[in-house]
């Protein structure tokens, strides 16, 4: 005797397989998606907000008062700026250089490594990198790792997560 309660087993199961794990694929890459684009938005903001605080402080920041210029800043000085503003990323990662008409200090990560930028005492910008009108450039790159890459084909294993550095940088002029 055939029992019609028994032609459904399994379907729960098919039906799971085809429908959840796009649905999964696609839930997973909306959380990587939101979580890169605030990375991204979190480094250029940390980038201007270095320049916007090293712009204000060129040679003639004080001369309207005729005091002292007292005003120049350490590389050091604005890299806490930049940390500062960098909330969520990892200050051993995140890379920053910073040029001006007279200076470069290369790519160094702000943390750790070679030539952190939280411990250098040198002055920034000098000489006429620091004259008012004079173009500042902040370069950084910060490292993303995104779990998304162990889904796709060729990704050697499935759970090594790929990285890719996502630049960021900023331009302004000395204002006094």
């Amino acid at each position: 005797m055939y029992n019609k309660n028994h032609r459904g087993k399994g379907n729960a199961l098919v039906e799971m397989t085809m429908i959840g794990i796009p649905i999964m694929f696609v839930l997973l890459s909306t959380f990587e998606l939101a979580r890169g684009i605030w990375t991204y938005h979190t480094l250029t903001y940390a980038v201007k907000e270095g320049t916007r605080y090293t712009i204000v402080r060129g040679q003639d920041c004080n001369n309207a008062i005729a005091v002292a210029n007292n005003c120049q800043v350490t590389v050091a000085q604005i890299a806490t700026q930049i940390q500062n503003a960098a909330i969520g990323l990892d200050p051993t990662l995140l890379q920053v250089e910073m040029i001006s008409l007279a200076d470069d200090t290369g790519m160094h990560p702000l943390l750790g490594g070679s030539g952190p930028l939280l411990s250098n005492s040198n002055n920034f910008p000098t000489g006429t990198g620091a004259a008012p009108a004079a173009p500042i450039t902040f370069l950084a790159k910060y490292p993303f790792h995104s779990a998304i890459v162990m889904f796709w084909p060729g990704a050697n294993g499935g759970f090594q997560f790929g990285s890719f550095s996502m630049p960021a940088s900023s331009q302004e002029r000395i204002q006094f």
